[in-house]
């Protein structure tokens, strides 16, 4: 997998930023069944333009209803076969534990991107992390990558480089970025 030459990635949040949340006791979380999975408007054309604007594509997700036993890894990996079905990526890391267990992979640490990054080879300043929660933009910044948080996530006061309504419009931003070789786009951070 490890090229000689250093590339840049987009490493995408899971659930919130490709798929849906769905509704339990009130809240916005993660889906536990294959019929819950339903990936967001825009989710293949973007994954789409990242790769043509010559990026690497890595998910990275806390799935701690692993550990607590809500999420089997069978029902894990439907749903992640049914997210590379619409498109290509790389791979898909997943943190398995909860937070009690202060693993250095869960976000909002950096570990999975760290680890991917030097499996792949990737220039982190080049790279960007894009997620609907401070924990992914958190995880961003402490691995040195771009941040672009997808509003309507929580970013508890955290500054992320841009601000955007979809991945598709984080798509824009980082095409229009990659294309130009400068920011073109206002940086809402930094």
């Amino acid at each position: 997998m490890t090229g000689a030459v250093s590339r840049a990635a987009v490493f995408l949040d899971r659930d919130g930023t490709l798929n849906a949340l769905v509704t339990r006791d009130g809240a916005g979380v993660s889906p536990r069944r294959i019929e819950d999975f339903r990936l967001l408007d825009g989710v293949a054309e973007a994954l789409k333009r990242f790769r043509e604007a010559g990026f690497l594509v890595f998910v990275v997700t806390n799935q701690p209803d692993l550990a607590r036993g809500y999420l089997t890894r069978e029902e894990l990996e439907r749903m992640h076969r049914a997210l590379t079905r619409v498109a290509r990526i790389d791979e898909i890391s997943i943190c398995p534990h909860d937070d009690a267990d202060q693993c250095g992979c869960r976000k909002p640490k950096p570990g999975m991107i760290l680890d991917l990054a030097r499996r792949w080879n990737v220039e982190l300043p080049r790279s960007y992390v894009v997620g609907d929660s401070w924990k992914d933009i958190d995880a961003g910044r402490r691995a040195g990558c771009r941040t672009i948080l997808v509003r309507g996530g929580d970013a508890r006061g955290l500054v992320a480089d841009w601000l955007v309504e979809s991945l598709e419009e984080a798509a824009e931003v980082i095409q229009g970025v990659a294309s130009e070789g400068r920011l073109r786009w206002q940086c809402r951070g930094r």
